[in-house]
């Protein structure tokens, strides 16, 4: 991605920065130089820091969290606020660089004409003083290696993109963003009732795909025995399904832990037998994000308590003893047979 582009940064307009870690790089990598600003709510940026925890990054990469509400008006205007002290809310702290009081001060400082979205993840360079890169997915593809050269071995031999199956992990990533990182917001934003009915059937669509799939390779991972950068991916949507888009966004012709036995086990594993998830895990934040922050959608914002609990246990190692479950709406059924 980043690799093509001529500059970072297109100041003044409403592109992101496309900046990259690496030796011999303009940002080489260093203990300390960098800093990440995240919300515990968001599953974008949820990615970096389930990659900060699993590649030994905590120490080497220190975070600012912004609180989960209020986001501000339609257009993100005055976008995530920090608050005023680490002990304001839960698990959110101040600025830690500039004490700033909201997000969109720091997007100023890197570019003051900068016309795009005040969003997280965003990693910021002391040294030049500037912004790297705040595009997701771009930090999930090289962020698990830029740090090899200073890592343990055991800890830098973690590959999320492995060679033989970078053609498999690219051809799933496109459809499971489009119709399942994405899609539920495609659902749970859409303005009208055919809007809904057209982007809530790709979701469930996906997910009978990759209950199939994981079933079929074995688990516990979506691939197989190895984690990859797809279960990352997933587990920062599944994580919320659940809990927020199943009510919030009108995600409810079915339920992970109801209606997909095997993914329902996959998460399980995911969220008790892999730390990194779990300790990123923030159901508050999530929680109170959706519910206190799209007033359009929730204009009370009152949070429910439910699921409970939030993710049950008892994780299966043989996959053949659960049933392949899935949504039977033909409609869904139907799309489900498109995707590789």
């Amino acid at each position: 991605m980043s690799a093509q582009r001529t500059s970072i940064h297109e100041a003044g307009t409403a592109d992101g920065w496309h900046g990259v870690i690496q030796p011999d790089g303009q940002f080489p990598p260093e203990k300390g130089r960098y800093h990440l600003y995240i919300g515990l709510f968001c599953p974008f940026a949820h990615r970096a820091n389930i990659v900060r925890h699993l590649k030994g990054l905590t120490d080497i990469i220190d975070i600012s969290v912004v609180r989960p509400y209020p986001k501000g008006d339609a257009k993100g205007w005055p976008g995530w606020r920090f608050p005023k002290t680490d002990d304001e809310y839960p698990n959110a702290t101040v600025d830690k660089l500039f004490g700033s009081e909201y997000l969109h001060e720091v997007y100023f400082r890197a570019d003051k004409e900068y016309k795009g979205r005040y969003s997280v993840p965003l990693l910021w360079d002391k040294k030049t003083n500037t912004a790297i890169n705040n595009e997701s997915a771009e930090l999930l593809r090289w962020l698990p290696t830029a740090f090899n050269s200073i890592l343990p071995p055991e800890v830098a031999s973690i590959d999320l993109y492995p060679a033989p199956l970078r053609p498999q992990i690219d051809i799933i990533t496109e459809w499971m963003q489009r119709d399942i990182n994405t899609g539920v917001y495609k659902a749970g934003f859409a303005s009208t009732q055919e809007g809904y009915d057209k982007n809530v059937i790709p979701v469930f669509g996906a997910l009978n795909r990759l209950e199939e799939l994981v079933a079929s390779n074995g688990g516990p991972f979506i691939l197989g025995k190895g984690m990859t950068e797809l279960d990352i991916r997933l587990y920062t949507t599944l994580i919320r399904f659940d809990t927020v888009y199943v009510q919030h966004f009108k995600c409810n012709l079915g339920t992970i832990r109801h209606d997909y036995p095997v993914l329902n086990n996959w998460l399980k594993h995911m969220y008790w037998n892999v730390p990194a998830c779990r300790e990123t895990t923030d159901f508050k934040h999530i929680k109170e994000n959706y519910t206190k922050s799209h007033y359009d959608i929730n204009p009370k914002a009152i949070t429910p308590m439910g699921p409970f609990p939030d993710v049950e246990e008892d994780v299966e190692t043989d996959l053949s003893k659960l049933r392949i479950g899935g949504v039977k709406l033909p409609a869904v059924v139907e799309y489900q047979s498109t995707l590789p």
